[in-house]
């Protein structure tokens, strides 16, 4: 029998591995091809040689293909004649031409490996335009000896002729065409405009790109983004949890899904040791009871988009009305500039539902009683016991007697662990808001909790949240999302290999998978060099990064102080935008820019999250020391309200490395596998984590609530696959760079600069400030109708230069050059490298 299911399960792998053979796709995306070229020449062949081969198809059908002595006109023969006949006669006419272009966009597809969604939308609009093109011609050509409308345009056509008349029909076909007319072009938006122009006394429409917009339709392009979130709404840290384990149909007898809760009776010989105490409850059901609760089975979505925050500025002027005006012209959408980008779907993960087991209820049973012998064991009474099965740990939850001490129970941890011969035995004693004492057993069968399933659960696609991580399931198998704007901060610790550098890429991926590259910047530095190295593909569209830097991940100790010191004077900066529009955090005030109460004009631009990513802290501290934890800690305590999160990993969870300054900042922790009792408290505060079975295995510690939680796992191959997606995109024209900051010297990193170092608009942009004598990044941006980054560099090399002065907060930078001839002349020694 071993042998016969060793070679099933041979054969049922290489099948799954030839089926997902990307070569197989290639050869069918081929025969598509193949085929519309096939059928191309049969219909064009049709078109001259239809009554020749008409009565010889009409009189043998199908058979016509087997009888060799039937010689027909067709160019392709005998399959060429009945296949454009099927198509032409008893299909939908002319119309079936669309079916070659449906081959050719199929095999696309499947040579590309594209999503499948946008192919079946096309299939649906396709069908429903040859339905209609097969009733106009019908009803222009219904006299004609060539079917132009088909069989299908004929029966149409006759069923409403009978049902509307033909001034019916003509009435119908206007209404189909007006609109089809009004869902492509939307002319409503012109009627507005119409609207108020005429109320302003002015008569001249806007320009609507038809052409675009036509084009969007025939693509089969439907992408939106909500502008503006809902002003009111407030979500809490943790949403009310939803299953997202799709339910099982057919179990093997004997057997449970991580789905399930069972109530567990208590033993016969229990029973009897119990009782002579009166206090014991004796009613309790038989010996083992299923009380079953199966999550619902979610619907997975690939193309499931939410309310997106905007994202970064567009360095445009023209977008700013005044006061006065402002109520007539649309909010200003910062997404503009990537508004084709595209999420990434679930075909990118892998799928491990195949390798998810089910516990025994031997199993279940077996550890029950042992655990009612140990308490026994030490005359500790119980009047009932329940267990929750998780994905790689069950819960037990028992009810001791009245006049029970849990301070007994908690003491028997090591016992419990023995007689179970399990690792990890953890006691909850009591349970938070339960009347209830946990004994958390893992499971001898574990099972994968991937990160396909818990992305795609109509928990995580529909969490309103700014920042949504989804880090997993909880012990209870239900998903577990967070929002990371609120925690504000993630403190990642654990021993060598227990899942932080999956924990830390679940996190990243969360991100890529529900916020547009305009929302969210990534701030990135590991020391190790071989953690997050593939992000760096992403620099234009994610991440963030000093400018002149080649290297997007930082890897080095100085410039790793110099990229923090960088987000100290962003959030100087980001304060300081805030004062001047009065807001009190980020959300108020990116709804102030989108809503137009604040302009571009006095330096106001919109402001993208910033989550800061270290992935080897303790290595920083050991080379850095002080450089590296006073702005880490300044971050922690201010950065909150301007959209700068930090999530800080290591694996050396000792008091020099995780300091008081550190943790008193951090209140959101995670906790994987460690070592010893010491390391768990230096992390969460608390016990614990040492008694975590690894693989994942985590405890979240927020404010005082800790949850167990069992990590979702993404692997390498995944991530590439996601990044490779997004940086095949259209990127941003310039990517997002954090302020210059001075180095050790005291100089700025350009200080040296040569003619060939400098921007293409510098010189431009530095007579502008001399002959206005106005040192502005804003004047800038605006008159030379570049990005506030940019035009922020420029401004940090005339600095370097010494055209203008420092910085000088909210006002403008003092000009040192007073006429413009005398700039013309320092650049000149400048370009000729005399200076």
């Amino acid at each position: 029998m071993a042998a016969k299911r060793a070679k099933t399960k041979k054969k049922s792998s290489r099948s799954k591995i030839g089926f997902n053979d990307e070569r197989i796709f290639k050869i069918m995306g081929v025969l598509c091809f193949f085929l519309a070229i096939y059928l191309s020449t049969a219909f064009v062949s049709y078109f001259f040689t239809w009554k020749q081969d008409q009565d010889k198809v009409l009189q043998l059908s199908i058979s016509i293909l087997f009888n060799g002595d039937v010689s027909v006109e067709n160019w392709l023969g005998r399959l060429g004649a009945f296949s454009s006949h099927l198509f032409f006669y008893w299909g939908f006419g002319v119309s079936s031409l669309v079916t070659v272009f449906l081959l050719v966009r199929l095999g696309l597809c499947l040579v590309l490996r594209s999503s499948f969604a946008s192919f079946i939308h096309l299939l649906v609009k396709c069908i429903l335009i040859m339905s209609f093109f097969s009733l106009v011609f019908e009803f222009i050509f219904r006299s004609s000896e060539f079917s132009w409308g088909g069989l299908m345009g004929y029966a149409m056509y006759s069923y409403l002729a009978s049902f509307l008349g033909q001034i019916g029909i003509v009435l119908l076909m206007l209404l189909l065409i007006a609109g089809a007319f009004i869902w492509v072009i939307n002319p409503i938006m012109q009627l507005d405009a119409l609207r108020v122009a005429t109320d302003m006394g002015n008569y001249s429409l806007p320009k609507v790109n038809f052409v675009s917009q036509l084009g969007d339709f025939i693509n089969f392009k439907n992408i939106s983004f909500k502008k503006a979130a809902d002003k009111e709404t407030r979500e809490s840290l943790f949403d009310d949890l939803e299953g997202a384990s799709p339910k099982t149909d057919s179990k093997e007898e004997g057997s449970l899904t991580t789905d399930d809760h069972v109530e567990l009776g208590l033993p016969d010989s229990f029973k009897k040791s119990s009782d002579s105490d009166s206090s014991v409850d004796e009613t309790d059901g038989p010996d083992l009871e299923l009380e079953l609760e199966e999550a619902p089975e979610l619907p997975f979505d690939s193309k499931k988009t939410e309310s997106r925050n905007p994202g970064p500025d567009m360095d445009s002027d023209k977008l700013y009305v005044e006061e006065e005006n402002r109520d007539d012209f649309e909010p200003y959408d910062p997404i503009k500039e990537l508004s084709r980008y595209e999420f990434p779907d679930m075909e990118l993960l892998e799928d491990y539902s195949d390798s998810k087991t089910h516990i025994n209820r031997e199993e279940l049973e077996e550890n029950k009683n042992q655990i009612i012998k140990t308490l026994l064991n030490y005359n500790i009474k119980i009047t009932k016991i329940r267990a929750t099965i998780g994905p790689t740990v069950t819960l037990y939850e028992i009810v001791p007697a009245p006049g029970v001490k849990i301070s007994s129970i908690k003491k028997l941890e090591d016992d419990i662990a023995l007689s179970l011969a399990a690792l990890g035995i953890r006691i909850i004693a009591p349970i938070p808001g339960k009347g209830t004492v946990g004994i958390e057993v893992p499971n001898k069968n574990k099972n994968i909790v991937s990160f396909r399933e818990v992305a795609f659960s109509e928990k995580f696609q529909t969490a309103k949240m700014d920042l949504p991580i989804v880090l997993g399931k909880t012990i209870s198998n239900e998903v577990f999302v967070a929002d990371l704007a609120k925690m504000p901060h993630l403190l990642i610790a654990g021993a060598t290999g227990q899942g932080k550098s999956v924990g830390v890429n679940t996190i990243l991926m969360s991100l890529l998978y529900k916020k547009h590259p305009s929302q969210v910047k990534l701030v990135m530095i590991d020391p190790k060099k071989v953690e997050l190295f593939p992000y760096s593909y992403l620099d234009k569209h994610f991440l963030g990064f000093l400018p002149n830097e080649e290297e997007t991940i930082v890897t080095d100790t100085k410039k790793a102080i110099k990229t923090l010191t960088s987000l100290t004077v962003e959030m100087d900066e980001r304060y300081d935008l805030l004062k001047k529009a009065r807001a009190r955090n980020i959300k108020e005030y990116n709804e102030k820019y989108i809503n137009r109460k604040i302009s571009p004009k006095d330096g106001h631009r919109f402001l993208p999250f910033i989550v800061l990513v270290i992935d080897e802290f303790a290595d920083l501290i050991m080379t850095a020391g002080k450089e590296i934890e006073l702005p880490i800690a300044r971050l922690a305590q201010l950065a909150r309200a301007i959209g700068i999160h930090l999530i800080i990993a290591t694996q050396r969870p000792s008091v020099k490395i995780i300091t008081g300054m550190i943790k008193a900042n951090f209140p959101a922790r995670i906790a994987y596998k460690v070592t010893s009792q010491i390391d768990s408290r230096t992390i969460l505060d608390h016990k614990g984590a040492e008694q975590l079975i690894g693989k994942g295995d985590m405890l979240l510690s927020v404010g005082s609530d800790i949850v167990r939680l069992q990590c979702a796992f993404v692997d390498t191959p995944e991530v590439e696959n996601v990044i490779r997606h997004i940086s095949d995109q259209k990127g941003f024209a310039e990517p997002f760079h954090l302020p210059e900051v001075a180095d050790e010297n005291g100089e700025m990193g350009d200080s040296n600069l040569k003619w060939s170092d400098l921007d293409p608009m510098f010189e431009e942009a530095a007579r502008l400030v001399v002959s206005s004598q106005h040192g502005s990044t804003s004047m800038i941006q605006r008159k030379i109708q570049l990005g506030y980054n940019r035009a922020g560099r420029i401004m940090d090399q005339m600095e370097a230069l010494g055209i203008v002065g420092e910085s000088n907060g909210s006002k403008p930078r003092d000009v040192l050059f007073t006429s413009e001839m005398e700039l013309v002349n320092y650049l000149d020694h400048l370009r000729s490298g005399s200076v």
